[in-house]
């Protein structure tokens, strides 16, 4: 019976300290609750409310009449939307095939090697990354200016003809995406030197041993051991290229013949340009879904892989 009462005993106090524990937990994180709520949360709610409804940002909050799905059904309807979606997946398989790879080729080449200099290297590329897209859109607009522009200089020096690069439909999304894999670059190759740095040296040297060249430790060592970080900066990758928005706005304005129009620059054009906030609110709960339904395949794939 003794042996019962301390048992109880011990449960209780452990209960206790666990609410005690809770409770100032929660106590500490309810700043940071109001906040997400107040700035995340509630707005997220009042545009799915709005996606249902034909309000204009030219009346009032809430002159707005209830219309169902049809905001929904129009995506589909809207060649100039569904131009957009299709450039937007050109966009993400693009800077998909070209950023990860090179990515993770520059992180190996500047990690492996251990080259002086390679962490000023690895500082320079992440700088592309920190300076405001603003002053960088300055640079490559010129850069990309026909007739003047270093790029068009080259071409005209091998006498070739120099492409358009911003204004030929044909070549402007592949322009904006080479803007966008100099950019983000150095982001990830800083990702996955950070992988790089959690597989065990001693994994290596028995490769080594077992007579493994550096292309055979790499497919069969370094490879599986970064998964998970590969899998992270693909899906970094086709998060932030399914949300650009700064490049397009500034240097192409979804120009030449929306041949660079994309969901987030038609949101933005359809709300402020237009006034259709309906239309852009039904636009920016299916790209929410888009971004949330990547995430959740990129979980499963993540676990299934363990």
């Amino acid at each position: 019976m003794a042996t019962v009462t301390v048992t109880t005993g011990r449960r209780g106090r452990r209960t206790g300290g666990r609410q005690h524990v809770g409770f100032w937990s929660a106590l500490f994180l309810s700043p940071t609750i109001l906040v997400i709520g107040l700035f995340t949360v509630i707005p997220l709610i009042i545009t799915v409310v709005i996606s249902f409804t034909d309000w204009s940002v030219f009346r009032a909050l809430g002159d707005w009449k209830f219309v169902g799905l049809r905001n929904y059904e129009a995506l589909l309807a809207n060649t100039t939307r569904l131009q957009a979606i299709w450039n937007t997946v050109a966009y993400v398989v693009l800077s998909v095939v070209f950023t990860v790879p090179l990515a993770a080729l520059v992180a190996m080449l500047l990690y492996f090697p251990k080259l002086k200099g390679a962490g000023f290297v690895r500082v320079a590329l992440f700088a592309t990354y920190v300076i405001p897209t603003i002053a960088v859109v300055i640079v490559w607009g010129n850069l990309y200016a026909p007739g003047y522009g270093p790029f068009s200089a080259i071409f005209t020096a091998v006498g070739l003809p120099s492409p358009g690069w911003l204004s030929d439909p044909r070549i402007a999304l592949f322009s904006v995406v080479i803007f966008n894999v100099w950019q983000m670059l150095g982001y990830y190759v800083i990702l996955i030197t950070a992988g790089l740095t959690q597989i065990p040296e001693e994994l290596y040297e028995a490769a080594k041993i077992d007579g493994a060249g550096i292309f055979r430790q790499t497919w069969s060592v370094t490879v599986p051991l970064l998964r998970p970080t590969l899998l992270f900066v693909l899906l970094m990758t086709v998060v932030n290229s399914i949300q650009v928005f700064d490049p397009i706005y500034l240097l192409t304005r979804g120009g030449p013949a929306n041949a660079t129009n994309v969901l987030s620059y038609e949101i933005q054009r359809a709300a402020f340009e237009y006034g259709k906030a309906g239309d852009a609110a039904a636009l920016s709960v299916s790209l929410l879904m888009i971004v949330v339904l990547v995430g959740a395949i990129a979980v499963i794939v993540v676990r299934r892989r363990k």
